[in-house]
């Protein structure tokens, strides 16, 4: 089907061509003074009251509460006082006999929860990490299992307590237990540990957490005899696998994001 104009359509059509640029209609120009129109029309006046925040400042209030958190107070080591208690024993005499009985464990509470701390003294206006020493070679944190059912936090608290504080009323620990820097996680009945539970496990034996432990300017320990604590750097620690483990030779790595205070009292 055919459309046909007629000849004065064709020539209204042939008028408005020849016409100057100047006087010609501009649709464009038409919709924008029925856009500005429209805008004059629906604008409101500021209130005062009510101002719209600025863009990013939250935020940089955000960052700043999170880097005002992330400040650790370092003390001197010469700063705390160290005595001596009765000798704690090890449940068990070789790295076999340790993972017979967290099997056996495992058995009767499933997956062992154990929580270990990080504390912080300073030597040379470094930091140095208190490990305790069984023997001569091998070194760990002060932690240990939970009970079926404790708080983490309350359980680091219990173990610290076995492991360095003084067994006297008049020297109270006061153990500022502060955020989880590291999860580590063990697939198997076997000493290698992994920061991240492989997907195919799907009931690893051991969880367990890294906590940091803010210590105050002055604190009493008391070290049971048959260990030592040891005051280690943490240059000494970093990628220092074949002395101290992956789990404590990664923790210079975990502690990175935080702000050390050397206070020099």
């Amino acid at each position: 089907m055919f459309c046909v104009r007629s000849m004065n359509e064709r020539h209204r059509t042939n008028v408005r061509r020849d016409l100057p640029s100047a006087n010609r209609p501009d649709p464009k120009a038409h919709h924008h003074r029925r856009r500005l129109l429209r805008r004059r029309h629906l604008r409101r006046p500021p209130d005062p009251e009510k101002e719209e925040p600025v863009p990013g400042e939250a935020e940089e209030e955000e960052m700043v509460g999170a880097s005002s958190s992330s400040v650790v107070n370092v003390y001197p080591l010469a700063n705390y006082t160290f005595g001596t208690k009765e000798p704690k024993m090890e449940k068990d005499t070789s790295v076999a006999d340790r993972l017979a009985r967290m099997k056996v464990n495992y058995m009767k509470e499933g997956m062992r929860t154990s929580v270990e701390a990080i504390l912080l003294v300073q030597e040379h206006n470094h930091p140095h990490i208190l490990l305790l020493q069984i023997g001569n070679t091998f070194c760990k944190l002060p932690g240990g299992r939970l009970k079926p059912g404790e708080n983490e936090i309350d359980g680091l608290k219990r173990k610290l307590c076995s492991k360095l504080a003084v067994n006297s009323p008049s020297f109270p620990p006061n153990w500022q237990v502060g955020e989880c820097v590291a999860v580590w996680w063990r697939p198997n009945f076997e000493t290698v540990m992994y920061p991240y539970c492989p997907p195919h496990i799907t009931k690893p034996k051991e969880c367990k957490k890294l906590f940091i432990v803010h210590l105050t300017e002055r604190e009493y320990f008391a070290v049971p005899r048959n260990l030592k604590l040891l005051a280690v750097p943490l240059f000494e620690l970093y990628d220092n696998v074949q002395r101290y483990g992956p789990v404590i030779s990664t923790i210079p790595q975990q502690l990175s994001r935080f702000q050390f205070n050397m206070v020099s009292s």
